[in-house]
C-alpha cells in the first residue's frame, strides 16, 4: 500500500515538472524542500533580517533588566513583611509567657477555687488576645504579599503599555 502512495507522488512530481514545460521551480516548494532544515533556517533567517528592529535589542535588554528590578524588589518587600510578622510574632509570645509568669506568681496559695478561677479568667484573655494576635499577624502578611504584588502588576502594566506604544508606531 505504501509502495502504491510513494509510486503515485513520483508520477505526480513527474507529471507536474513536465507540465512546468522546463521552468528551473515551481511556485509552491515540494516537500523535499519543506524537509530540508538547512533551506527553512536560510528563509528564516532572510526573514528575520527583513525585520526593522532599530533600537530593538537595546529596548529588549532594558525591559528586561526592569523586569529583574520589579522582581528583585517584590522580593525585597516580601522578605521584610515576613520580617515582621515573625518579630511581631515574637513579641507577643514573649508578652504572653510573661502574662502568664506574673498570673502564676499572683496566684493565691490558700484558695484553690480562687485559682481556677483566675486561671479560667487568664485562659479566656489569653484566647481571646490570641485570635486578635492572629488576625494582626494575617493582616501584615496580606499588606505585605499585596505591596510585592503591586510592584510586580505595575511592572506588567508597563510592559503592556511599553508593546501597546510600540504597536502602534508601526
Amino acid at each position: 500500500m505504501a509502495t502504491a502512495k510513494k509510486a503515485a507522488a513520483k508520477k505526480t512530481t513527474a507529471s507536474s515538472s513536465d507540465n512546468s514545460n522546463g521552468s528551473t521551480r515551481a511556485s509552491a516548494p515540494d516537500a523535499a524542500d519543506m524537509l530540508n532544515p538547512l533551506k527553512n533556517l536560510k528563509a528564516m533567517t532572510d526573514r528575520l533580517q527583513e525585520l526593522n528592529l532599530t533600537g530593538g535589542a537595546s529596548k529588549m535588554l532594558e525591559s528586561g533588566q526592569k523586569d529583574l528590578q520589579a522582581l528583585m524588589q517584590a522580593n525585597e518587600k516580601s522578605y521584610q513583611g515576613l520580617q515582621t510578622v515573625v518579630q511581631r510574632q515574637t513579641e507577643m509570645i514573649k508578652n504572653a509567657i510573661t502574662e502568664w509568669q506574673t498570673a502564676a506568681k499572683e496566684m493565691p496559695g490558700k484558695d484553690p477555687k480562687a485559682n481556677l478561677a483566675k486561671l479560667d479568667e487568664l485562659g479566656r484573655q489569653s484566647f481571646q488576645r490570641a485570635i486578635d494576635d492572629i488576625k494582626e499577624l494575617a493582616n501584615l502578611a496580606a499588606k505585605s504579599q499585596a505591596d510585592a504584588f503591586e510592584l510586580v502588576r505595575q511592572r506588567i502594566q508597563a510592559n503592556v503599555d511599553e508593546v501597546t506604544k510600540m504597536l502602534k508606531r508601526k
